[in-house]
């Protein structure tokens, strides 16, 4: 297939440190042009990819600070991928509401999967749009009541050669969080759970500029260097040590979370996740065996001295089964060959030529 793979333009493809959209945008192109697919990557210029690479801009928005109004960079990027849409017999957009607008302006069909949340705002475009086919990337993920057609759920994978197994935690132990630090991840519940049970807990991740004040406030006059410790943003190669040496990783959301990948990272190290039973993450987690859901940080601290008994071993094999780049591009594969046939099938019913795809 003739496949263009959309990815948002605030970060490279794959992200030198957090950035999970661009992460997976960048396994699923990388194995599609493995399995023989001609696919072209428009994302930001400073991106590797094994995909031909087309960008309006030659680094991640984020990096420059010349550039005052992002948008505009959307609109020239959607202006090539659509001005050329007839080299594709898919197009896969990441970069949620922005791509919708142009879509019914070209035969070719467009996918869409949803890596973020509905809001009252978004919701009246998708809502415009209803009828263009969406992949969840979770079931909890959906909300019914906008009619949305949606053609599948596809988890989100990892390449798990990049995370290596360990069999035994660090010495002396310590539990792991890893995300943006922000409300909505819960930095600060995972450090209620440290305070109050004495572990040591080592935290990495990004601070945007919106929650800046947030880490000034309420964060920051925490990290003690000893049993709060933050690296900032780390690598991807700090990032699976710190998740692979942990006792546990601690993944304290407060919101609805779509998917979470740092859970099938920590798993695939053998690490078993304490989670907040939100969002995708029951999806995610097999409570007992890869680690365990909860309703509070009461709880949370309940189950820490159990997770002793999760199988590392257990954790790394739910990852190889259930959530690898491999998975995932079957699943994005099947996407593509129902869309192509449904628009086949809606061009013969009008009386039109049938799309010129690989099906």
């Amino acid at each position: 297939m003739r496949i263009a793979q959309v990815a948002p333009l605030w970060e490279r493809v794959p992200p030198p440190g957090y950035g999970g959209i661009e992460l997976i945008v960048g396994l699923l192109t990388d194995e599609l042009v493995r399995r023989g697919h001609e696919v072209t990557l428009f994302a930001s210029g400073d991106s590797q990819t094994l995909a031909s690479l087309s960008s309006v801009h030659e680094c991640a928005l984020r990096l420059d600070d010349r550039i005052k109004e992002p948008g505009i960079y959307d609109m020239l990027q959607m202006g090539r991928v659509y001005g050329q849409a007839t080299a594709f017999d898919v197009i896969h957009s990441h970069v949620g509401c922005v791509a919708l607008p142009y879509t019914e302006l070209v035969q070719v069909p467009t996918v869409h999967t949803l890596h973020g949340i509905f809001t009252p705002d978004n919701s009246k475009l998708y809502k415009q749009f209803a009828s263009q086919p969406y992949i969840s990337i979770s079931n909890a993920q959906r909300e019914l009541s906008l009619g949305i057609n949606y053609v599948g759920t596809v988890y989100n994978g990892i390449d798990s050669k990049l995370y290596e197994f360990r069999p035994q935690p660090e010495t002396p132990p310590y539990l792991a969080f890893v995300g943006r630090i922000s409300p909505e991840k819960g930095p600060l519940q995972a450090i209620e759970v440290a305070r109050r049970t004495g572990w040591t807990l080592k935290m990495a991740g990004k601070v945007d500029p919106v929650d800046r004040e947030f880490f000034d406030r309420e964060v920051k006059h925490q990290i003690d260097g000893e049993q709060i410790q933050y690296f900032g943003e780390v690598s991807h190669q700090q990032k699976a040590a710190l998740l692979a040496g942990a006792v546990a990783t601690l993944f304290t959301i407060t919101w609805r979370e779509p998917f979470g990948l740092v859970m099938i990272e920590s798993m695939a190290c053998g690490t078993p996740v304490l989670a907040m039973a939100m969002g995708a993450a029951p999806e995610v987690i097999v409570h007992n065996q890869t680690g365990f859901l909860v309703h509070s940080v009461d709880e949370m601290i309940e189950y820490l001295p159990r997770v002793e008994t999760i199988s590392r071993r257990a954790c790394r094999e739910h990852v190889m089964n259930c959530f690898t780049v491999e998975k995932m591009t079957d699943g994005y594969e099947a996407a593509y060959r129902q869309i192509l046939t449904d628009k086949i099938q809606e061009q013969a019913s009008v009386g039109v030529g049938t799309l010129q795809a690989a099906v």
